[in-house]
């Protein structure tokens, strides 16, 4: 009978320890009412904060984030225009929940049809630009999970771009994070969605951005609330203060406006407890390298992205950085070619390493420039 009980108990346990091994033993965190969250850094993408953070749920309009990104960078990609003229199909007139009200063969610009996306959370909105980029709404709703898969999102799946619920429609809190971090790559997109008002037709049509935290949280710039039955209250923001950018998701909250409580007390908490230590900001000169046979005898050399950590208070002193820059190279240079490194340590350990890239082209210099240089080297020196 001992032995029984034993092993019994032994089962348990390596049930337990195998429960807590794939990270799904969590504790929830007091007031946060969500059944999933996620609070992450964006710099570095890592968690601060998780709960069912990769439970499948319904991301409701949470969605069109998704939508938004595959929209810009058609822009970025030189597809579309902003000014392009979007015509509105009989499908997208149909759609139902939140909408602008489109009619029938209805045009409005490009541009307008992604500020209703991101601002109005209008699902007329979304199949209209849909079938604009790529014929139908389902051949972009295709490259919607083509671009999850390449992602590595493993529990995303969209059936639509708007998000009303539909079998196999789903994502996680932390999907949804790293979909977050992903449009932040996009300045258009934090643009739109950090619009507060947005006066269509004329004025005659006013939108209100559904993402109240722009009005409640400081340093809110994004991104987009989602609301139905099955998926409840949602929402996908992010904020940055004195340099931390943080991402939250709060899924399946069940009271009205608790996906923005919620929000707000995990930012309350992230900003308490983490601060961001900043060496060099994108684009600032980390020094000069002498260039050889070219226009200019030297370059300027930037930082490709901010140089800098995320810390925990009262750790701010391990935090160090290191540079390596190249002191000669011979034109023609290009711009954003890479000159050197620079990298963020804790303790002495790289945690993050940024390149540091030539600020401008330098052509070669020809025949003349060689000339005078020479010239120069000769007569001057």
């Amino acid at each position: 009978m001992r032995v029984k009980r034993r092993a019994t108990v032994f089962v348990l346990i390596f049930i337990m320890i195998a429960w807590v091994g794939t990270g799904t033993a969590q504790t929830k965190m007091e007031n946060i009412k969500a059944d999933a969250y996620v609070l992450m850094d964006a710099d570095s993408g890592n968690i601060l904060e998780g709960y069912n953070q990769d439970k499948r749920l319904a991301p409701a309009s949470m969605t069109k984030l998704m939508t938004l990104i595959l929209a810009v960078e058609a822009l970025e990609e030189g597809r579309v225009q902003l000014t392009d003229q979007v015509s509105t199909s009989e499908n997208a007139w149909k759609m139902g929940g939140s909408q602008i009200y489109l009619a029938p063969g209805e045009v409005m610009s490009y541009e307008e049809m992604l500020i209703a996306i991101a601002v109005g959370s209008a699902n007329d909105a979304c199949v209209a630009v849909a079938e604009h980029l790529d014929g139908t709404h389902q051949a972009f709703v295709d490259k919607m999970n083509q671009k999850a898969a390449d992602w590595g999102l493993q529990n995303t799946h969209f059936i639509n771009s708007y998000g009303l619920s539909a079998e196999g429609h789903y994502t996680s809190a932390h999907d949804m994070a790293i979909i977050a971090r992903h449009a932040l790559a996009h300045p258009r997109v934090i643009e739109y969605t950090s619009i507060k008002q947005y006066d269509l037709r004329e004025g005659k049509f006013v939108l209100y951005n559904t993402n109240k935290l722009l009005w409640w949280y400081a340093g809110t710039d994004g991104f987009k609330t989602g609301w139905t039955n099955e998926a409840k209250y949602c929402l996908t923001s992010t904020v940055k203060r004195d340099g931390l950018r943080l991402i939250c998701v709060v899924m399946a909250s069940p009271e009205v406006r608790g996906h923005f409580s919620d929000s707000m007390e995990l930012y309350n908490y992230g900003f308490s407890k983490y601060a961001y230590k900043s060496f060099f900001v994108r684009d600032s000169v980390c020094g000069v390298v002498q260039v050889g046979k070219g226009l200019e005898d030297g370059v300027e050399a930037v930082a490709a992205d901010d140089v800098g950590s995320i810390f925990l208070k009262g750790e701010k002193d391990t935090l160090t950085y290191a540079q390596q820059l190249t002191e000669y190279i011979d034109a023609p240079v290009v711009k954003g070619q890479k000159l050197g490194e620079m990298q963020v340590l804790k303790d002495g350990n790289v945690i993050k390493t940024v390149d540091i890239v030539s600020a401008k082209d330098v052509p070669k210099g020809g025949v003349i420039k060689e000339i005078k240089t020479m010239f120069a080297e000769t007569f001057l020196l």
